[in-house]
């Protein structure tokens, strides 16, 4: 059975991908498209329905975005969401103005008329605005169905070419009854199954896979990291021994990971895993270095080459693989004329020196974190991969303050296992975003025994955060605090002092380099 596919056109607002994702919560397959996406492509692809999205702009500018205006000829369901609710009354003849006040925050929705949208949800909601535009007008064929304290039009209907509109945000959870709201247009209006799960992903995707690939090899950077990992299993279920797995040890992992990428990827995946021992190639050249942007740039630039030339020695490749998620690609793409415009440049979106002249393949790239983690269940990944916290790219080197030292490393990494040893057995490695040790490079007098020391500190760096934009340093019980200090200072050789880092981001970074 053909899977079903909502389509929500991009105006650049901040929460273009909640709505996906909301969608996706009720089982129905999403994509997110530039909102100039032609009405001939929605066709074509077969949407079951489409969400326009809010965007800071405003319709009454010249210039302001807008959809192809044949999509509300197609007979699919359309719901415009506050700039979607007024490009739609704009373009079908409605009038638009500029709001005496901004309506922001939390508002009371009360409804006038029964709808579908509503249905088995109470007559009073609280909801949440961002807008600085109103309705005053509404387009032929519609009505209202409910008003809040500013808006007679907050929502309205065209029920006979089922076209929908909400002044409000559904997708935010200020939001009561969102969700619900969105299942009801889905479901009742849209006819939408809610089946789509995992195992429909996994299936669509291997063909897919399949039929692109044909012959060829495909090449993947394997990190151990969430995203490389489901990316790697995914691809291997589709082609087997047409995948290479390139795995570069820079000398700067924890301890014991190469062996346990080998064990879980070679040995129980049965990959082809290619495993380039450079670590003295790296460590050579961070010699001397101690800025943190210039380490990150000698890492970069050293693992391109190393990824370069050990492709060279697999023999003829076609495809580059990327574990590249949803977010990356929408953040790193800028659509002609999208208010939203470029967010960052994505380290995953990119890639290797043109000279390399492979393709790219993004197996996950329709998939948010929290669906790769589901992916990689099914697929068979063990959970200490799936919820592994985040790692930096340049490793332990952005963890060892100022000069790469390899004793300093072999420190760090006897020290942060024991740490990460201590979280998992207070069962709370997985409840946090990250716990981490940091290697200062200083000295400090102790007394061990009847002797004086000189030796380093340790810091411990545990933080909770729901997506690292911010983050606060977490309350750990102080009987696991006082263990952790107490079997570094006894367990690791060169280390006497171990300080907490007790900051918040802002204002510090939750790595310390």
């Amino acid at each position: 059975m053909e899977t079903q596919k909502i389509a929500v056109l991009d105006f650049g607002s901040q929460y273009t991908q909640v709505i996906a994702r909301r969608v996706r919560e009720c089982q129905v397959y999403s994509q997110i498209l530039p909102y100039s996406t032609p009405a001939s492509q929605l066709r074509d692809e077969g949407v079951a329905g489409i969400i326009l999205s809010g965007g800071p702009a405003s319709v009454l500018r010249e210039g302001s975005p807008r959809p192809d205006p044949a999509l509300f000829e197609l007979g699919v369901p359309v719901l415009g969401i506050c700039y979607g609710l007024q490009v739609i009354a704009h373009l079908l003849g409605g009038e638009v103005e500029r709001s005496e006040r901004r309506e922001y925050g939390h508002g009371v929705l009360r409804r006038t008329a029964p709808s579908p949208l509503f249905e088995g949800l109470p007559e009073e909601v609280r909801v949440w605005n961002s807008h600085g535009d109103r309705l005053v007008r509404l387009p032929a064929g519609f009505r209202p169905v409910a008003a809040t304290e500013n808006s007679d039009f907050a929502v309205v209907e065209d029920a006979e070419r089922s076209l929908f509109g909400l002044q409000f945000h559904p997708e935010v959870a200020h939001t009561e009854f969102g969700t619900e709201i969105l299942r009801n247009f889905l479901h009742r209006v849209c006819g939408c199954r809610g089946d789509w799960s995992m195992a429909d992903f996994i299936e669509r995707s291997v063909e897919e896979i399949r039929a692109r690939v044909g012959e060829d090899h495909v090449v993947l950077g394997l990190s151990g990291g969430v995203d490389s990992s489901v990316a790697a299993a995914l691809l291997h279920r589709a082609i087997g021994d047409q995948l290479t797995c390139i795995f570069v040890d820079n000398g700067l992992l924890r301890l014991h990971e190469r062996e346990q990428v080998e064990l879980l990827f070679r040995e129980n995946f049965a990959m082809d895993l290619r495993v380039e021992d450079r670590a003295g190639e790296f460590l050579r050249r961070l010699e001397g270095v101690s800025d943190p942007e210039e380490k990150r740039k000698r890492i970069g630039n050293t693992f391109v080459e190393v990824f370069e030339d050990s492709i060279t020695r697999i023999g003829e490749v076609k495809f580059l693989a990327q574990g590249t998620l949803y977010p990356d690609v929408i953040e790193s793409v800028s659509i002609d004329g999208n208010p939203a415009a470029l967010i960052k440049s994505h380290h995953n979106v990119g890639g290797l020196p043109e000279r390399m002249r492979l393709e790219l393949l993004e197996p996950l790239r329709q998939l948010f974190k929290d669906e790769v983690r589901e992916l990689g269940h099914e697929l068979g990944l063990p959970r200490e991969v799936l919820w592994r916290q985040p790692f930096p790219g340049p490793g332990l080197a952005v963890r060892v303050l100022g000069e790469i030292r390899p004793d300093y490393l072999a420190t760090l990494r006897l020290a942060d296992a024991i740490l990460q040893e201590e979280m998992v057995a207070a069962d709370l490695y997985y409840k946090v975003w990250q716990s981490f040790c940091v290697f200062l490079p200083v000295r400090t007098v102790g007394v061990m025994g009847d002797e004086r020391t000189y030796d380093h500190v340790v810091a411990l760096r545990i933080v909770e955060s729901a997506d690292a934009m911010t983050a606060d340093w977490a309350r750990l019980p102080h009987d696991l605090v006082r263990r952790v200090s107490n079997r570094i200072i006894n367990e690791v050789e060169g280390v006497n002092r171990v300080v907490l880092d007790v900051s918040s981001k802002p204002p510090s970074t939750i790595e310390w380099e």
